[in-house]
């Protein structure tokens, strides 16, 4: 399996843009994860600063959170629902001023020394709402502090001592998760700020929706663009040579991501304001279309390429199985396509048997493209052909449809490995006793896995104790129990791709700090994923 001859698909846009859309591709990299190598010399480096500057940088920016606290405490009094008095009192200006230097002398203390800005923040009669992206790191709150624009966020931010009283300051837009009707007041919260001709301080919103290590722009949520007023895009980069600030859902964890960045010398960072994007009444109507096109204006500034890779596809990239996916794995550009096709994850679990036991009596026989579609029960298009050439290696025109069945268990139920593995058993075994070979075994695992290489001679060798040349999914099955950790162990020793978490957290919610408030979609269905484990 393997991302040959997907051809890229143009971007929506509207009538007015349409001739520089900028074309969708799958990224070169899994955009939730993110590998971090230090040579012998950083790590001294690491080493010598954790001793020394790291523990100063640490005291400091704890101390200018002290020192704001009170401040915000002050000029937070009062209701957050009432409207900003304008113009502001001089000591309300002057409690802004204050609050941003401090601010400022925080992030100077922890290293980033210069942050340069591009652009000019447009006004907030120009446009009430900021886009920022690409969200990768909790450092993304620079220019949060820089700005005191407001944001949004989860409603149990305000509770936290010091930091929720610092929130309240730049009056967020809060998110009850509690209240299932919260979304809605949300998006009719931003509209009335929106349409307030600048009284409010402006929202800064990060429509990822979640934490990625900036290689690509994934899907924009839409409830940044639902009140169809203009917004700013707002762009960030990070241009250090050691990337120590991205904090994804696969990767350094959030106190080790605080601790190497203040463990650096220096830290950059770059803020450019683009040109004011107003929308189109096209673009008015649909909030994806608006997403969609301000997302291309976005990567257009950063030089990235933009995917359909959503949020949702962290369920995939980071189930909990004993088959953990690699960083390279085309899975999740399949699980787009799947999307894109409409087929619905929960109907095509119910259906798994289905297509494994058509699967089963074709054997090894390949099929063409209209075969494939009347397969899954879809007609022939552009995606469909991309889905084809996924499975497609040799560029033959014809494909095995057991490889396409154990895709799609993984993409329907990607935390049972075991399920899917015998699912592959029953379509790859023989009659008599449902046995397979080393060259069905790897088929399988490499399309579980969704990569084009991968040797599974030592692992079936472990296996195939009494050296039958073969083994049954209850051979499988009984040393997957005893060794769970086989993947690493077998076909992935040398590389890092599969960490596992000691315990499970709490809370379902994306990784960042801005709250996702778009209305529910027709995702809504789908399992939730777990949080990124600090």
């Amino acid at each position: 399996m393997r991302l040959r001859g997907c051809r890229p698909r143009a971007a929506p846009a509207s009538s007015a843009g349409a001739g520089d859309a900028r074309l969708l591709a799958p990224p070169g990299r899994n955009p939730f994860v993110h590998e971090l190598r230090l040579s012998a010399l950083q790590k001294a480096q690491v080493a010598l600063m954790t001793l020394t500057l790291f523990p100063v940088r640490l005291l400091v920016a704890a101390a200018m959170m002290l020192l704001a606290w009170p401040l915000a405490l002050v000029a937070s009094l009062g209701s957050a629902e009432k409207e900003p008095e304008q113009p502001l009192a001089l000591w309300r200006k002057v409690v802004d001023f204050l609050l941003k230097a401090i601010m400022r002398t925080m992030w100077f203390a922890g290293g980033f020394h210069r942050v340069a800005v591009k652009g000019r923040q447009a006004l907030p009669t120009e446009a009430a709402i900021l886009t920022l992206a690409p969200h990768s790191s909790y450092f993304d709150a620079i220019p949060v502090t820089m700005t005191m624009s407001s944001i949004v966020m989860k409603a149990e931010s305000r509770d936290i001592p010091i930091w929720g009283t610092l929130i309240r300051y730049i009056r967020p837009v809060f998110v009850s998760r509690s209240d299932q009707d919260s979304r809605r007041k949300t998006v009719e919260e931003i509209k009335r700020r929106a349409q307030s001709n600048g009284k409010w301080p402006q929202i800064m919103i990060f429509p990822e929706g979640t934490c990625t290590n900036r290689t690509c722009l994934i899907t924009f949520k839409p409830g940044a663009f639902i009140p169809g007023a203009p917004v700013q895009p707002v762009v960030l980069r990070y241009p250090n040579k050691l990337d120590t600030i991205t904090w994804t859902w696969q990767g350094p964890g959030a106190l080790e991501i605080l601790w190497l960045t203040l463990c650096q010398f220096h830290n950059q960072v770059e803020i450019e304001f683009l040109p004011v994007y107003s929308p189109s009444e096209e673009e008015k109507r649909s909030p994806a279309l608006y997403a969609s096109n301000v997302r291309r204006v976005m990567a257009e500034a950063l030089g990235v390429s933009v995917t359909d890779y959503t949020f949702e596809d962290c369920q995939l990239a980071l189930a909990e199985g004993q088959l953990r996916l690699p960083a390279d794995t085309c899975l999740l550009e399949f699980a787009r396509l799947v999307r894109g096709l409409g087929l619905k994850p929960e109907k095509l679990e119910k259906d798994l048997d289905k297509y494994s036991e058509s699967a089963r009596k074709k054997g090894g026989e390949k099929m063409g493209i209209a075969e494939f579609a009347a397969s899954l029960e879809v007609p022939v298009s552009d995606l469909l052909e991309d889905m084809f050439s996924l499975f497609d290696e040799s560029g033959s025109g014809q494909v095995d449809l057991r490889e396409c069945v154990v895709a799609l268990s993984v993409v329907c139920r990607p935390a049972r490995t075991l399920d899917t593995i015998q699912l592959a058993f029953k379509m790859y075994g023989a009659q008599e006793d449902g046995s397979v070979g080393e060259g069905d075994l790897s088929c399988i695992l490499k399309t579980a896995l969704g990569v084009a290489e991968l040797t599974v001679t030592d692992l079936f060798r472990a296996i195939d104790q009494e050296e039958k040349g073969k083994i049954t999914f209850a051979d499988f099955h009984r040393f997957a129990e005893m060794y769970p950790d086989f993947a690493e162990e077998y076909l992935y020793p040398d590389q890092t791709h599969f960490e596992s978490c000691a315990e499970t957290p709490p809370a379902l919610i994306p990784n960042g700090f801005c709250a996702d408030f778009s209305p529910e979609n027709s995702d809504a269905g789908r399992k939730p994923v777990r949080k990124k484990l600090d």
